[in-house]
């Protein structure tokens, strides 16, 4: 166990790339952007490495935009519309993170979530899979007025817990997970595992660990 993370007492993950491989459903509700338009489809293998960007990276993968090209909101619209049909279908948890949770909660460190996807999505998405019976809380996109990188949602859950942001780590495979993570006073964890294929450059994130796999989070965690 890490010194830096000996007093944790909760874990706070990211969803999308960290706890689920959402990318298939991601990617589907995107490229069905570019097929009801005509234009060929793309290989999977070109979105997966955006899946957590969310709408972003999909629409960026797929039309080559930025959310301050014109068009962009327009497309984002449609791909929300078009995940919203199809998220529950080729959506799984990550190889072995049902067993770091069930070794969660040997331990008793309760945890939760705090993703950046709306409630819209967040809410159905998790009650649909029994993994999430277990989290503590769930906080969304827009559950505060503010999304990650801002850390708002990070302090959020920690008074759903009640305890001290200093008392919880998060667990997140984007920078602004562990610019979040740090503003808000937490120990931060990056999740190499995920969707990290064109991220050069993890350790420029500053977080205060990395994992290559969900249950190596384990070793920097109080066992009682």
């Amino acid at each position: 166990m890490s010194q830096l993370f000996s007093r944790a007492r909760a874990v706070l993950f990211d969803l999308d790339g960290t706890l689920i491989d959402s990318a298939p459903d991601l990617a589907a509700a995107a490229d069905k952007l570019r097929t009801d338009r005509g234009l060929p489809s793309l290989p999977y293998e070109v979105y997966r490495p955006m899946a957590g960007a969310g709408a972003r990276g999909m629409v960026g993968v797929a039309f080559g935009l930025t959310p301050d090209d014109d068009g962009f909101l327009a497309l984002r619209d449609e791909f929300l519309v078009n995940y919203e049909r199809c998220m529950t279908e080729r959506t799984h948890p990550f190889p072995e993170v049902a067993d770091l949770l069930g070794k969660l909660q040997a331990r008793q460190l309760p945890w939760g979530v705090v993703t950046n996807k709306a409630a819209r999505f967040a809410e159905p998405l998790t009650r649909s899979m029994p993994l999430f019976d277990a989290a503590q809380t769930v906080v969304s996109g827009d559950t505060t007025p503010h999304a990650k990188p801002h850390p708002e949602p990070l302090l959020e859950a920690a008074r759903r817990l009640g305890l001290p942001p200093a008392d919880c780590v998060y667990v997140g495979d984007d920078e602004r997970d562990i610019v979040a993570g740090r503003a808000a006073g937490m120990g931060t964890v990056a999740a190499t595992y995920g969707y990290l294929g064109a991220k050069l450059d993890v350790g420029s994130w500053a977080a205060d660990a990395q994992i290559n796999s969900p249950l190596a989070l384990l070793q920097l965690l109080p066992r009682a």
